[in-house]
């Protein structure tokens, strides 16, 4: 059987193994602000994630991505729900359905801690919807996860990323900054209902 699709590892899961699939994703909470709905990534979501990775708006992220890294990316987004019980959401806007970028928590390969992520497409920014969605998946960690700490690395440049954690109530941690060989400003989540 030869898939239609150049990238075959893209391709919906079919029979059985979709059925399995969905309810993985069934598992995952879905959360739910003013004008947003977080839910669970799903494959169709990969064009989205794959556009802003793969372009200069993921310059501080170490990108821009290739295709194939970008997929990995993906993956480990999603994977975390699995190994972790924390994982990534996709942005929706809730009048559009419109997806607008990815929000979640996660723990990369380096991370000292629990981080609190969020990247949005260009059309997406200056709207309010990272710190929107940022503060519904912080108040998840930190509240109904129970995760001990939670922090945001975001590089220097980043001003815009430093600005919604600035909205969301968090400190710059400049002892933690001193764990890492490149420059990074770790900014520290925390709220005093968990604390």
């Amino acid at each position: 059987m030869t898939l239609s699709t150049t990238y075959p590892w893209e391709a919906p899961a079919t029979r059985t193994a979709a059925a399995m699939a969905t309810q993985m994703e069934m598992c995952v909470p879905i959360l739910e602000t003013p004008r947003l709905t977080l839910r669970p990534i799903r494959l169709t979501d990969f064009d989205t994630f794959h556009a802003i990775l793969c372009s200069d708006r993921a310059a501080y992220m170490d990108g821009p991505f290739d295709r194939d890294e970008a997929w990995s990316e993906f993956t480990q987004c999603v994977s975390g729900w699995m190994l972790r019980g924390v994982g990534y959401f996709a942005i929706v806007k809730r009048d559009t359905g419109a997806v607008l970028g990815f929000v979640g928590l996660g723990m990369e390969f380096g991370d000292q801690e629990h981080e609190l992520g969020y990247f949005l497409a260009e059309e997406a920014e200056g709207k309010g919807y990272a710190t929107e969605a940022a503060e519904a998946v912080r108040d998840f960690g930190l509240g109904q996860q129970e995760l001990l700490s939670l922090v945001s690395y975001i590089d220097p440049a980043n001003t815009s990323a430093a600005a919604v954690a600035e909205r969301l109530g968090a400190t710059r941690d400049t002892q933690s900054e001193e764990l890492f060989a490149e420059p990074v400003q770790v900014w520290r989540h925390q709220l005093e209902a968990y604390t």
